[in-house]
């Protein structure tokens, strides 16, 4: 018993580590300016890689990965996912280094919505009457900041829409996070590669310019796969239930920036907005509560 404590204790310190740290991504990515969103995005891949071959090759585990790129799911699978988690990686950083975050927190407070959404549409599976209150109430919000932006929030439905697509291809092919990452990273590595190197070519690359923006550039990868390592760490020893509320904290923290630290505009609409999706995922949240105890008072009789 106080085993099983102890490792609910650790998961708990890797999960809030993962989210808090993910949250704090908007203070991270402006340090590497002037370097563009897709030249970021390019290191961020390049040195990701690198950093979780070491991890892998440090676990035994290296040859394991190679041996998954051997089947055709997998390999096409995870070629979308790489594309999709392009998508996002510069649609997220070119937000927060415009003076988008609150956008870009929006897009993340509704994904758990979009995972939804997609469970039902793509995997047919059945809906709760909390989860279809929820996504009616969010539907309501995301109309409210519509009316206020003059426009749909672009942002934050690119971000929901790709992190969303990439979560449901990865739950399908079954592969663990870290080798995920990896095979898509080594997967975009020409292209990136390619890319870099006519930067550098051309002196327009950031790389080199400096001591403090090679640094940060290369420390991209750390950034990227520790929030990874940590949250695979907590996924193992922690509810699903708490998993799924633990995942606002990111959000939270993003909206915090952007409203307090950047001080982006936030009119009185914006701010119904925002607070009618906040309804919608407390709804969401009571009723994953609420179907967890379920579950285990039947397992239990």
């Amino acid at each position: 018993m106080a085993e099983t404590r102890s490792e609910k204790s650790l998961g708990l310190i890797f999960g809030l580590s993962a989210y808090i740290l993910w949250g704090l991504f908007p203070l991270f990515w402006p340090l590497l300016k002037p370097a563009s969103a897709y030249e970021i995005v390019a290191h961020r891949a390049v040195w990701t890689l690198l950093f979780c071959l070491v991890v892998l090759a440090f676990n035994k585990k290296l040859r394991a990965m190679f041996g998954r790129l051997r089947e055709p799911k997998i390999l096409i699978g995870l070629t979308a996912t790489s594309i999709l988690i392009s998508i996002n990686w510069i649609t997220y950083i070119w937000a927060t280094n415009n003076g988008h975050v609150v956008e870009a927190s929006l897009g993340y407070y509704i994904n758990p919505l979009v995972m939804i959404a997609f469970g039902v549409i793509l995997l047919k599976e059945k809906m709760r009457a909390g989860q279809w209150l929820a996504v009616a109430i969010a539907t309501v919000g995301v109309i409210i900041l519509t009316v206020d932006y003059g426009h749909l929030p672009w942002i934050a439905i690119s971000l929901a829409l790709s992190w969303g697509s990439y979560g449901v291809i990865k739950k399908v092919l079954g592969l663990g996070a870290l080798e995920g990452l990896t095979i898509e990273t080594l997967i975009s590595l020409l292209p990136y590669a390619i890319f870099l190197l006519i930067l550098q070519n051309q002196g327009t690359g950031q790389f080199g310019q400096s001591i403090g923006i090679t640094v940060l550039l290369l420390s991209a990868g750390v950034v990227t796969a520790v929030p990874l390592l940590l949250f695979n760490g907590s996924t193992t020893r922690l509810p699903y239930t708490v998993i799924g509320l633990l995942q606002y904290i990111t959000p939270t923290i993003q909206f915090a920036i952007g409203v307090w630290l950047r001080h982006e505009d936030m009119s009185l609409a914006s701010w119904i907005g925002f607070f009618v999706i906040w309804i919608a995922l407390i709804t969401l949240g009571v009723d994953l509560v609420r179907s967890s105890r379920s579950i285990n008072n039947r397992i239990t009789q």
